[in-house]
């Protein structure tokens, strides 16, 4: 099932997943500044979207094989596709790298899915994912590189846009690239900037900005476990060229300076790829327009190294 990623493409997913998904609130976070809370997601994260319309369109396709689908993940994308299936009434088989936190397996097998932990990195559970789906029969879905994945996540803009209809720009983290690329399909329809940023040592997207090409790039970052794709998605690059979309990096000590902050000045309890966005903002609310959302997009996390 291939599809171009578009606002068109957006709008469906809208129109598919409504009910399915909770609207997301906002709420203000300084002067000119607001957080988009959908950390308050389904499943903890806005992956709960792109999963919902992924299997949602197959269904109306025809498309769900009695094998299920199979994702491989860093944590939150497996969950959402765990959750959406359970609500399909199939199957999933999450493949994690060894490193996945222990907070993210546990959830995985209450949804009920089938979790294996493969390899030291995304791309190792991902390659074991493809022969797992090449045996079984099982619908490949992807955390991220997928039209229909990226365009459920770019659900949020208009819904961010319903309560800020003034909204000037939109902030958010960049892993893969699902999140960045489908809120900039609907941003630039309605002239929003984009603000993408990355870790330090994440930085798929600005490499590829680099090579004009997605490329590999090693990763280590406190915000891995989330952002830590090599590899960032063609959609990613191509909606990166906007001259709307401003790409920036900040440091490990920064994301977790802000993550913390989230919690001691606003009681928000984040992952630290969440507080990535709210690091390249922290301090200049405001700076990117009159009217910011800073998406805090996942929950995923241990809190007790916030007391």
């Amino acid at each position: 099932m291939t599809q171009q990623l578009d606002y068109a493409l957006v709008q469906d997913a809208a129109a598919r997943i409504a009910g399915r998904v909770r609207p997301v609130a906002v709420a203000p976070a300084g002067p000119g500044t607001w957080f988009a809370l959908e950390h308050l997601q389904h499943t903890g994260s806005f992956k709960a979207r792109g999963a919902r319309n992924f299997l949602a369109a197959h269904r109306e396709a025809g498309g769900l094989p009695a094998a299920g689908v199979t994702i491989a993940s860093g944590g939150n994308a497996g969950l959402a596709c765990a959750w959406a299936a359970r609500a399909e009434g199939i199957p999933a088989t999450v493949f994690l790298p060894e490193t996945a936190p222990a907070v993210k397996v546990k959830r995985l097998a209450s949804y009920g899915a089938e979790v294996r932990l493969h390899g030291s990195g995304y791309a190792e559970a991902v390659e074991a994912c493809r022969a797992h789906a090449a045996d079984s029969g099982a619908l490949l879905s992807h955390a991220y590189d997928h039209p229909l994945v990226a365009a459920g996540a770019g659900t949020l803009l208009d819904e961010i846009r319903a309560a800020l209809p003034e909204l000037d720009a939109v902030v958010v983290s960049v892993g893969g690239g699902g999140l960045f690329a489908g809120v900039a399909a609907a941003a630039r329809a309605h002239g929003v900037r984009v603000v993408a940023v990355e870790p330090e040592n994440c930085r798929s997207l600005h490499a590829a900005l680099e090579a004009d090409r997605p490329v590999d790039v090693a990763v280590s970052s406190v915000a891995a476990d989330a952002l830590g794709a090599s590899r960032v998605s063609a959609d990613a690059l191509a909606a990166a060229k906007d001259p709307g979309v401003t790409p920036v990096l900040v440091p490990d000590e920064a994301v977790v300076r802000a993550r913390l902050a989230l919690w001691e000045e606003h009681r928000l309890v984040v992952e630290h790829a969440a507080a990535t966005a709210w690091a390249a903002v922290a301090g200049s609310p405001g700076v990117h327009g009159e009217r910011t959302a800073v998406v805090l997009c996942g929950a995923n996390t241990d809190p007790a190294d916030l007391s």
